[in-house]
């Protein structure tokens, strides 16, 4: 069940930054709400930029801090927005959600948290660790006849992991092949928006 204060954080900034969010049930609810107001207020630059930023934090699951160091890291590349994304995706609590061994990126940042996960033989429980190419990703062997586990390689067979990414559904275990590519319409974000927001303070 979606809580209250998550389900208002949706109804602002849209279904993309919960995964809880992204039901039948919440899309009628939506399209009925813009049904009824029909002229929204028009936001102005700063709003706009705010709003982006604030998309990216909690689809992410990020404080602020983060967010801007992350954005501090990106904008002095050649390619900022390819950066930025580049280093949200490959945090391990997002690639473990990519990887289908997690239903959300929360229970994914548990999941590393709590030890489960192990990266190129090594217990990591640093949901901000970033995997580079060439790791090797997989559930701790103690933790795989846990309730969080048994039964999964089904739903991990079923879901469809980014190609920068191979799995093995049933040996619950996955390499980094690649880095994320960056193509600005799938994203879902207007990330040059966000560094227009961070420019004032960086």
């Amino acid at each position: 069940m979606l809580s209250k204060p998550k389900y208002k954080i949706c109804k602002r900034l849209g279904s993309g930054v919960y995964e809880k969010c992204q039901t039948e049930k919440f899309a009628l609810s939506e399209a009925r709400v813009k049904k009824t107001f029909k002229r929204r207020r028009n936001l102005s630059d700063y709003g706009r930029q705010l709003l982006e930023k604030q998309k990216v934090r909690f689809t992410y699951g990020i404080t602020e801090k983060q967010l801007r160091k992350y954005v501090s890291r990106a904008v002095i590349t050649k390619e900022p927005a390819a950066e930025l994304y580049k280093g949200l995706e490959t945090r391990l609590d997002n690639t473990v959600y990519r990887l289908g061994f997690a239903p959300t990126r929360r229970a994914a940042r548990q999941m590393v948290s709590h030890g489960h996960i192990i990266i190129n033989t090594k217990r990591m429980t640093v949901p901000s660790h970033i995997v580079k190419k060439g790791d090797i990703i997989e559930v701790r062997e103690a933790s795989k006849d846990k309730t969080l586990f048994v039964g999964n390689s089904e739903t991990i067979s079923a879901h469809t992991a980014p190609k920068w990414l191979a799995v093995d559904s049933k040996k619950l275990t996955a390499s980094v092949k690649s880095t994320p590519e960056f193509v600005e319409v799938e994203v879902g974000f207007e990330l040059p928006v966000v560094f227009e927001f961070y420019s004032r303070f960086l």
